[in-house]
């Protein structure tokens, strides 16, 4: 693998760009290879070699024949989930495109999805400050003043402006302040249009949720999809747990101990979910429709352009199915990647030149994980993941969380992080 030429990296070769690239390079040399491919290999796999061959030197791989045991694989229809789990309530996620837990272009999702912004408490729907909302009368204790200038989230106005436009009329003067807002703002392009978005939550009984996904309400709420997390099968899906096991016996003998949480994962081919890594050992079982996996090492981090950004969050009215993003308060950042690996082609050459270091670098390592198979993806790999659905419209994944070893490989990650990513 040559190291790229000309893309954000200091041509010296003693420089901390050059050092990152050769690590690439070097462990895929050594351990991952150079083609892109992941390991398949025939299930279920003794615990030994799991470890020896997988876990120690962070490898993902495919594994076969490791659930075709699972009932699952031929009851789940869409009639016996709603059969069973009938009276379950559920959660599910709602966003306008299909991208919760992700960077988004603000001003894109408000154009293309007809979706309001709100800015501290401001709707541009609405036309107003909400109280409660970062209402006039809740902002004025949380601005802070410094040199000269009021501090309020990603918009700056000189001090005597604000405390005029706060003290004036109170509540009944926020369209002014919005106004000025709109006129003094001082943010970057970045600041003012990307945002890293969560999605709008809804709780409902399952077969509402189903329909939201795969049915009649699919195409008017934007994009719907079960992804509660954090030990959701247990706690939603229950009454399904005897069609499948809730650990994967042999990694729970390699690992040492049982899955920290067991997730359960319905969506549709709109639901994308964005490149991230997890603090776990994953196992991932495809039950349903097939997952389509883009997978980085964790050496690979520079390549990533992880940022801060401002954290927001959906509202969607379930009367009107009309969408608003939210900046979160109070306000706060989150580091997140900025690359989307499968831009639209209208997008790709800007993609190109803003992340040259993700586009023109090494291959990522992609696969696809069909009904009964088992992705193992080692902790800190970075991942994102599409998917296309079943005869019965819908995807359906579950995911075993095993705790990872907090030792010295996830302190030479932070360290390498902390280096390469400057904003991170």
């Amino acid at each position: 693998i040559e190291t790229p030429e000309n893309i954000d990296m200091e041509d010296d070769e003693g420089s901390v760009g050059a050092a990152a690239w050769r690590l690439s390079r070097e462990l895929r040399e050594l351990s991952l290879g150079c083609c892109g491919e992941i390991d398949r290999v025939h299930g279920p796999l003794p615990p030994l070699q799991f470890v020896r061959d997988f876990v120690m030197p962070g490898r993902p791989c495919i594994i076969s024949n490791a659930i075709d045991h699972w009932p699952a694989l031929h009851r789940w229809s869409n009639q016996y989930l709603c059969s069973v789990l009938e009276h379950q309530v559920v959660s599910v996620h709602f966003t306008p495109d299909g991208y919760g837990d992700a960077v988004v272009d603000v001003k894109r999702v408000s154009s293309l999805y007809d979706c309001a912004v709100s800015c501290d408490g401001y709707s541009e729907r609405k036309g107003c400050w909400e109280r409660g909302k970062g209402g006039v009368s809740d902002r004025e204790e949380s601005w802070d003043w410094e040199d000269g200038q009021g501090v309020d989230g990603d918009r700056l106005l000189e001090e005597e402006t604000v405390r005029e436009c706060v003290v004036e009329n109170g509540i009944t003067d926020g369209c002014r302040i919005a106004s000025l807002l709109q006129d003094n703002k001082k943010w970057s392009n970045d600041e003012r249009e990307l945002w890293f978005a969560t999605s709008h939550v809804e709780r409902m009984p399952f077969p509402m949720a189903l329909d939201f996904i795969v049915g009649s309400r699919s195409e008017e709420f934007g994009v719907a999809y079960a992804q509660q997390q954090n030990g959701c099968f247990l706690s939603e899906y229950s009454l399904l747990a005897s069609d499948v096991e809730v650990h994967i016996p042999w990694a729970t003998e390699a690992f040492g101990y049982m899955p920290e949480a067991v997730n359960l994962w319905i969506g549709n081919q709109k639901a994308v979910t964005s490149f991230h890594k997890d603090h776990y050992e994953n196992l991932y079982a495809v039950v349903a429709g097939e997952k389509h996996f883009t997978l980085l090492p964790p050496t690979d981090v520079h390549r990533l352009y992880v940022k801060k950004y401002r954290s927001a969050h959906y509202q969607l009215a379930m009367d009107t199915g009309k969408f608003t993003i939210e900046l979160d308060l109070p306000s706060r950042t989150i580091p997140w990647v900025s690359v989307d690996p499968n831009p639209l082609p209208a997008d790709m050459l800007q993609a190109r030149a803003e992340f040259p270091r993700y586009f023109e670098g090494p291959k990522p390592f992609v696969c696809t994980v069909k009904p009964g198979e088992l992705l193992y993806l080692p902790s800190m790999w970075f991942h994102h993941v599409r998917q296309s659905p079943s005869s019965n419209g819908c995807t359906i994944a579950l995911n075993f969380w095993y705790d990872m070893q907090f030792d010295i490989k996830y302190s030479y990650f932070n360290f390498l992080q902390s280096v390469l990513c400057e904003d991170s």
